[in-house]
């Protein structure tokens, strides 16, 4: 079964990513939305603490990592753990939900990493083509 089939159940909808009620379009978001992408996959080797998170995804601020975190756990994709401990501790693992997830995103991930020089070409082609002629200001 696929994510357009209805499941089993008199309530059963079919899953359809391209129609704003879905709710499939908010679980995609946090999956393909920037921090939600390098979370799970900075997730997919271990399980880490918070702060171990925030250094490992570069640049994401307490506050977004924290939201990000939420959202992640609430779809079953994060598995947030708090230990009985003095000071406390948290820790932080990909559900097996989430593993799947992490892992096809670490292939779009290579993917994108490995092709960088054929990005880089084109974004250049495509800025010297739209580049002003010299001498032509805007009005």
């Amino acid at each position: 079964m696929d994510e357009t089939t209805p499941r089993d159940g008199a309530d059963s909808l079919p899953f359809d990513v391209f129609s704003r009620q879905c709710p499939s379009r908010g679980t995609l978001e946090h999956v393909t939305g920037r921090w939600g992408s390098l979370t799970l996959t900075a997730l997919y080797e271990t399980g880490v603490r918070f702060n171990e998170l925030r250094r490992r995804v570069d640049g994401v601020s307490e506050k977004m990592l924290s939201q990000t975190l939420h959202a992640l756990e609430r779809d079953g994709l994060v598995l947030r753990e708090a230990q009985p401990v003095n000071p406390p501790r948290v820790d932080y693992e990909l559900t097996p939900l989430g593993r799947e997830v992490a892992g096809r995103l670490l292939g779009l991930i290579q993917l994108v990493e490995g092709r960088m020089p054929e990005v880089l070409d084109a974004r250049s082609r495509y800025d010297t083509a739209r580049a002003k002629p010299a001498g032509r200001g805007t009005s």
